[in-house]
């Protein structure tokens, strides 16, 4: 029997809440503990005189270089302090160049595509596949189809600092860094014990989660030899449910809608907006938990807005004052205000946060065989285990009721509505069409594991050459990801039709069922080519009434596995070879073989099905309402070269470039490279500038994926409320997206012009201002569902061909709703276009003694986010201002610190959060007088969504060990005014997840040892 038990905690909400409360109480005891102890010594760790440094984002080593590329460094103590959770990747978010970025509070809807639960990075909102994230500068294998690299496979516990360079650097690292880098530095010369634990909970008891590492490293062989180890694991509780009472926020009923008022004639419309927006008490009127009736055949829809409770009881729907379509417009009742507009519970049976566990372990051993001469190796594997609620299992269907007032009841009566309805209500009708939430089912789960490894061998040092230090490095790398995308409680849609079609059994039936029983029809029909006998009846109609057999029967957990491969080597080599009047030349050199792999396998079962047209056209029929996963293989290699040189000119002038000639395999030869300048006429400020020319290669998944599924609805572009001939509003779908072999690299142009001051009157104060700008062409990308069906509507009949309809899952209404398939492949055929400033500003002040006070912002106002598909008559929107999902950019990102320092105690605020906006980029607002509504500019009477703000609180106190040895305890509070999410006038989940905070106020209670 299926497990329906769809929350599990080993703890009640209170006792964690309370267990947690109890063990932040201590921290109260730590400062006594701490004005009893000596003043613990700080280590300020200095680079000797010449040594040299590699700054990310250049391949040059260089004592004192300042690359042109804006850099933004991100301390261990930045980490330590002002981190919102255990999970450096949240940290890293905060960053208002990073925007978009992909984490497990916004990827409950990647049913299919593997991606819940991984934190990938995403800068300027231009895709998590244009940054590139390093480690100590080398490339990571991905953990998803995409190639994106999960921030959750570093080890957390030996990060020293994490390196942000918002510019292009393909001449530097070759493909993926078209908006920027990210580069986590290990602490590679570790040296004692760390021990840190924590332990957090959210103000309402739930999402309850823990973190423990231990870290290490020690010198050998008279400091030649060096070792480190790591090892770390985290878990988080799930929250699969909002509550009414703990979050109201997702219950108010904001809610826009189609205006019943709004009426086009000959093409045009009356004025009215197409969309209206209610704050409150607005909700979705044509689901139900226990079943909707939306409409009943032969009797003129009279039991339209009957619905089901406990035990299948029947109810009539109370439609509230307002109503969309409006009452008796012919067409059904979508969203009403007031009444009973809190029936629908899809707003409450869905998830926040997924339950995680990961574990990893990391290793390097290094050893200096000679002077100058060291060689290493490395190795870490990390494994990951999240289990999602990805929403009700919605559905429909169309029962038949012919007979149903006969007797002995016919097998075109079904046996469920009948059993529920009665004959009398049924008498005259030929069928009923209901759509349900499914309470009786579990929800949709994603269960995804991934396991990561990844190994590094290779050698590095210095010499002298031209009587200048010179560095170099060799390595080769090997990577791999395996991984299983696992779906749990999805619907079979050819069972689910088998048992929800249920009829009593006839006397004499062939299979000799008794007579009477329910069974499933296509066992008791006339038909024996039909039959299954392991199909159950399922009863739809009703909380409560769904046999646990049947639910097993219609309920699977498809899933893919997938291995990703990666190998990489590379030699690099830096010097300086001679000077000018202005002062030393350098240049670097190197080159790159790396290759990249996929194969998968997938259970036939959860293929979908091949099918033939007839013209002979292949297509495919979904067995399963989501999944339906094939299998797919592919590789391609790339070698590349580069060379870079760093030139003084004097007057305080440097001039930086680079070059790579980049070949693959699979699109051929192309360059990229830099022009890059610093000048400081004066030590006061220092203006930078850089011009580039990057690229991003196709991934495995764009080049080779045989095909990848995905379910939604989209918006009929004929709709017209109260008009039943225009069809339904929303058509539901399945997509399925193949690969290109034939895709070429994106070419980005890049432009970064800047400035940094340190002013020498006013001492401890920074500030810097980049304007960034890029232009990407032959972006790669693939029409979308949406935009097929609208050019389809206009004519198109090139965009036709890519919709057909899957009969078996087709509402026979009133009205008809077909279900569509929708075919799509990626080509490079977009432009786009990000613009935008950046500002960074630091001020630390001394307060007397070791003590300071250090105030930081950053924000980015961005100005224009294009997408340019070049289809006719499709005008591109800029998306800046827009706060309507994770594709859209706020117009301003922002965060700011206050922290205050003493040798024992830390203290940090910080504010962070996004301008207001748009809900929809492209949406006119407008009252009265409005222009005709389009599927490119809908016309609503409110289009503005309200901005966030939030607060953070960071303490960290030292506390007295013994000697040689360091502990502190540290207590964070995020959002500590419990904020809401950035709200959004949609049903299921009605905030924007990806610029929100969702689980409200947050307690985190750790401590740090540190052992010599």
């Amino acid at each position: 029997m299926r497990n329906r038990e769809q929350i599990r905690l080993p703890l009640s909400r209170k006792a964690r809440l309370g267990a947690a409360m109890t063990a932040i109480a201590l921290v109260h005891s730590a400062p006594a503990l701490a004005q009893d102890a000596a003043t613990a010594t700080t280590e300020n760790v200095e680079a000797a005189p010449g040594d040299q440094i590699i700054v990310t984002g250049s391949r040059v080593a260089r004592d004192g270089f300042q690359a042109p590329t804006p850099l933004v460094v991100l301390t261990q103590q930045d980490i330590q302090n002002t981190s919102p959770s255990n999970n450096i990747a949240d940290f890293v978010n905060q960053m208002p160049q990073l925007a978009g970025s992909t984490r497990p509070a916004n990827s409950r809807l990647n049913i299919s595509n593997g991606s819940a639960g991984i934190n990938a990075l995403n800068m300027r909102n231009l895709g998590e596949s244009r940054v590139l994230v390093l480690v100590d500068g080398r490339r990571s294998v991905g953990s998803t189809i995409f190639g994106w690299v999960d921030i959750n496979t570093i080890p957390q516990a030996l990060v020293d600092r994490v390196e942000v360079v918002t510019g292009g650097a393909s001449s530097a690292y070759g493909s993926d860094a078209v908006t920027g880098v990210v580069n986590f530095v290990l602490n590679k010369k570790m040296e004692g014990l760390r021990i840190t634990g924590d332990i957090g909970v959210t103000d309402k008891g739930d999402g309850f989660n823990y973190s423990g590492s231990v870290a290490g490293g020690l010198s050998f062989a008279d400091g030649r030899g060096h070792a480190i180890f790591n090892a770390e694991i985290a878990h988080q509780d799930g929250i699969y449910e909002i509550d009414p009472k703990d979050r109201p926020w997702n219950h108010r009923g904001y809610l826009a809608f189609a205006n019943p008022a709004y009426v086009v004639t000959n093409g045009v419309g009356n004025g009215q907006p197409a969309f209206i927006t209610f704050r409150q008490n607005a909700g979705q009127t044509n689901q139900a938990p226990g079943g909707f009736i939306t409409g009943s055949a032969g009797n003129n829809n009279g039991l339209r807005g009957l619905y089901f409770g406990d035990n299948g009881q029947v109810n009539q729907f109370n439609y509230g004052s307002f109503n969309s379509p409006a009452l008796n417009s012919g067409s059904a009742v979508t969203r009403t205000v007031g009444g009973d507009w809190r029936l629908n519970d899809s707003g409450r049976r869905i998830g926040l946060a997924p339950k995680d566990d990961r574990w990893g372990v990391f290793g390097r051993l290094s050893y200096e065989v000679a002077d100058g001469v060291e060689i290493f190796a490395e190795g870490s594997y990390n494994k990951q285990e999240v289990f999602f609620n990805a929403g009700p299992n919605l559905g429909s269907a169309t029962l038949g009721t012919v007979g149903c007032t006969v007797v002995p009841v016919p097998t075109t009566c079904n046996a469920f509505a009948l059993q529920t309805l009665g004959a009398a209500r049924l008498a005259g009708v030929n069928s009923i069409s209901i759509t349900t939430t499914a309470a009786d089912l579990p929800f949709r789960g994603i269960n995804n594991k991934r396991a990561v490894q990844r190994y590094v061998v290779g050698a590095e040092g210095e010499f002298d050459a031209f009587d200048k230090p010179a560095r170099w490095d060799v390595y080769g790398q090997y990577g791999r990801s395996d991984l299983r995308e696992q779906l749990r409680n999805i619907m079979h849609v050819a069972r689910m039709t088998a048992a929800s079609d249920a009829a009593f059994a006839p006397a004499g039936n062939a299979g000799g069922y008794a007579a009477g029983s329910i069974q499933c029809l296509i066992n008791v029909d006339a038909s024996t080519t039909n039959n299954d006998p392991n199909c159950v009846p399922l009863n739809r109609l009703g909380i409560g009434v769904a046999n646990p057999a049947a639910i097993d029967y219609v309920l699977g957990d498809p899933y893919r596995k997938q291995v990703l491969e990666q190998f990489v080597t590379g030699a690099n080599l830096s010097l300086t070879p001679f000077a000018t009047w202005a002062g030393d030349v350098s240049i670097a050199i190197g080159a790159e073989y790396r290759k990249e792999k996929i194969r998968g396998s997938v259970p036939q079962e959860f293929q979908p099905i091949a099918t033939v047209d007839g013209t002979g056209r292949p297509g495919f029929r979904n067995a399963w309402s989501v999944g339906n996963y094939l299998p797919f293989k592919g590789s391609y290699n790339v070698k590349e070269a580069y060379l870079e040189t760093v030139v003084p000119l004097g007057f305080g002038l440097e001039f930086n470039g680079a070059v790579r000639a980049t070949d693959y395999s699979t699109s051929g030869y192309v360059t990229t490279w830099k022009l890059g300048a610093t000048w400081a006429p004066i030590e006061d400020i220092r203006f930078r500038v850089t011009r580039s020319r990057d690229i991003r290669a196709p991934n495995l998944n764009e080049l080779f994926q045989a095909g990848t599924a995905n379910s939604d609805s989209v918006r009929n572009p004929k709709f017209v409320a109260g008009d039943p001939t225009s069809g339904p509003q929303f058509f539901p779908y399945s997509g399925l997206t193949t690969g290109n072999p034939d895709l070429k690299p994106e070419k980005a142009d890049s432009w970064n012009i800047g400035a940094v001051i340190t002013p020498r009157f006013l001492p401890g104060f920074s500030a810097s201002v980049d304007y960034f700008r890029i232009d990407l062409d032959d972006a790669i990308d693939t029409i979308t569902a949406q935009e097929i069906v609208n050019r389809c509507d206009e004519g198109r009949q090139e965009y036709c061909a890519a919709i057909t309809e899957d009969p078996a899952r087709a509402q026979p209404g009133p009205p008809r709703v077909p279900y569509l398939l929708i075919r799509s492949q990626p080509f490079n055929f977009v432009k786009k276009l990000v613009r935008g400033i950046d500002f960074d500003a630091a001020y630390r002040l001394p307060v007397g003694g070791d003590s300071s006070v250090t105030l930081r912002g950053t924000a980015t106002r961005y100005i224009e986010n294009l997408s340019d598909t070049g289809i006719t008559g499709v005008t591109p929107v800029n998306t800046v201002g827009a706060n309507g999902g994770q594709a859209s950019t706020p117009k301003w990102i922002f965060r700011t610190s206050l922290n205050y320092e003493t040798p024992t105690f830390s203290g940090t605020l910080v504010g962070r959060g996004v301008s207001s906006g748009k809900y929809l980029a492209n949406a006119i607002e407008c009252t009265s007088a409005c222009p005709t509504s389009t599927s490119q500019a809908p016309t609503y009477d409110n289009n503005h969504v309200k901005g966030t703000f939030y607060v953070d609180l960071n303490l960290t106190q030292k506390v007295a060990v013994k000697s040689g040895s360091e502990a502190e305890i540290f207590f964070n509070v995020t959002n500590l005014f419990d904020a809401d999410p950035l709200l959004l006038p949609e049903t299921g989940l009605a905030a924007n997840s990806t610029f929100s905070d969702l689980l409200g106020r947050t307690f985190r209670l750790g401590v740090r040892f540190k052992m010599k």
